[in-house]
């Protein structure tokens, strides 16, 4: 009744209750069944070997190596090499593999049956290990002797270990040697952009950028120069100017001083003091110590005129009197200034005229500057890039020789043997137990399913449950079943349904 209604535990159990030997019975002869066809199956040996990999003995930060593919990708790659027919069919005939078959299999049979034979397991590594690399990989081999297992275990592991070196061997001096190449081409480049721009210099002496910069700092230096010449000479005439007005002015005094008091030769020389003031207050300020001193002098020369006009006023008959003195030390000192004032202004225009001439000069440099600027660019950049470029290259040989020169020296990355190929004991297949596991199974799903199947086509009704749900009508009572006790087997009560 299985299917037509909801199930409780009771169920179940009344089911397992009724088709216990259905299911018992099977799953007890499977075991056997399958443990006696495990005895028919010819035994398989299998022989295994664990190959971890020994990371290069120099640190990579000061070697590195030139191989770097993925430890799984080299191991596919070695896998196809070493798998080939011409790497195996040695193996079939040094060992004898295959003898009770060699009529009925042909040698490309028994070379995929030896592949496939050859199992390569990597093994996984902690999730802790540095950039997830393999630490290392299995690799078994299952034969139908134990003997004959171990030997080509050991036989394929040789193998490998020999094509790991040769195969990063193989890689660093190809790698060397392409690199070698390329730095020749690379070095016959640079020796090319060398000459060019030898010949460009040897043409341009003078007006190369480096150059141009140079001159336009001396050129700046120059204006600067020019213009404290300037300046000076300005400052020069400008005092030449000032001590000939002084000059003239002692001269005058002096002269005066010589034929007498004479208050108009006194109010010359305040004219001319005044002249000079104003000359002098129009270049500079109030404070300067020129139109200080300037004022002082016409200050005392007003009040020597008001005292000479006072000393007439009180004696109208005297008369000056003219003496004769040589000229005072003062004028000649303000005519030995004036000399002197003249050579510096005589020795400032002459370094004038040599500054403009070199202004001129650098001028011309300067100017024919830009365009020889554009093609020395357009050289040397052409020269970095061949330089480099070949400095890069240079660095990389270099540091592919070393790696080289690591493989060499089997300081690399190696494969080493930890478990070496195990003669096996006990076989590998057929599993007995195993076998024996899977018949229980097999037989105890077989006599579940007889019976479901058992359940699903009984159409008795056992219990109250099945009363109400076919009928559809409440139990009101229940009756023993009377009868033969072989008849009523399998039924706990007949129930009576009474609408």
């Amino acid at each position: 009744m299985i299917g037509h209604r909801e199930m409780s535990v009771d169920d179940y159990l009344a089911i397992l209750r009724r088709r216990l030997w259905i299911i018992v019975i099977p799953a007890v002869l499977g075991p056997a069944i399958a443990y006696g066809v495990s005895l028919l199956l010819p035994e398989q040996y299998t022989s295994q070997t664990l190959v971890l990999v020994e990371q290069q003995k120099v640190p990579e930060s000061y070697v590195r190596s030139v191989v770097t593919d993925e430890l799984n990708t080299r191991l596919g790659t070695m896998r196809e090499q070493i798998l080939s027919r011409a790497r195996l069919q040695p193996i079939i005939e040094r060992f004898g593999l295959f003898r009770d078959e060699v009529g009925r299999l042909s040698m490309e049979e028994m070379v995929g049956r030896l592949r496939s034979g050859i199992k390569i397991t990597p093994v996984r590594p902690m999730t802790t290990s540095r950039n997830n690399e393999l630490p290392g990989f299995y690799i078994s081999f299952t034969a139908s002797e134990p003997r004959t297992a171990q030997q080509v275990c050991a036989e394929i592991t040789s193998m490998f270990m020999e094509e790991n070196l040769k195969l990063r061997e193989q890689r660093a001096e190809g790698t060397t040697q392409f690199l070698q190449k390329q730095l020749d081409e690379a070095k016959a480049k640079l020796d090319e952009q060398d000459k060019r721009l030898a010949v460009f210099k040897g043409r341009y002496v003078g007006q190369l950028p480096g150059q141009e910069q140079t001159n336009l700092n001396v050129l700046m230096g120059l204006n600067t120069q020019l213009e404290a010449v300037t300046t000076a000479l300005n400052r020069l005439q400008q005092d030449k100017t000032y001590a000939e007005s002084l000059l003239a002015q002692q001269i005058q005094a002096w002269e005066a001083s010589q034929t007498g008091t004479n208050p108009d030769t006194l109010e010359q020389q305040l004219a001319a003091l005044q002249n000079s003031l104003v000359t002098l207050q129009a270049r500079y300020t109030e404070d300067h110590p020129d139109v200080i001193k300037v004022k002082n002098d016409i200050a005392q020369l007003q009040k020597k005129i008001d005292q000479v006009r006072a000393e007439r006023t009180a004696n109208p008959e005297e008369k000056p009197q003219r003496t004769t003195l040589t000229q005072p030390v003062q004028i000649q000192q303000l005519r030995n200034q004036i000399h002197v004032f003249e050579q510096t202004i005589q020795e400032k225009l002459r370094d004038q005229d040599r500054l403009r001439e070199q202004i001129k000069v650098y001028q011309a440099r300067v100017q024919l500057s830009p365009v020889v600027e554009q093609q020395y660019k357009e050289l040397m950049r052409d020269y970095d890039t061949a330089l480099g470029f070949y400095n890069e290259l240079l660095f990389k040989k270099t540091q592919s020789e070393m790696a080289t020169d690591l493989e060499r020296r089997q300081q690399g990355e190696q494969f080493r043997v930890m478990d070496p190929a195990n003669l096996p004991e006990k076989p590998s297949f057929p599993d007995r137990l195993m076998f024996a596991g899977m018949g229980f199974a097999i037989g105890g799903g077989i006599g579940a399913a007889i019976a479901l199947l058992l359940e699903m086509r009984d159409k008795a009704i056992r219990s109250e449950r099945d009363v109400e749900f076919f009928l559809q009508l409440p139990t009101l009572a229940l009756l023993p079943s009377i009868g033969d006790a072989s008849a009523s087997r399998g039924r706990f009560w007949k129930k009576k349904a009474v609408a």
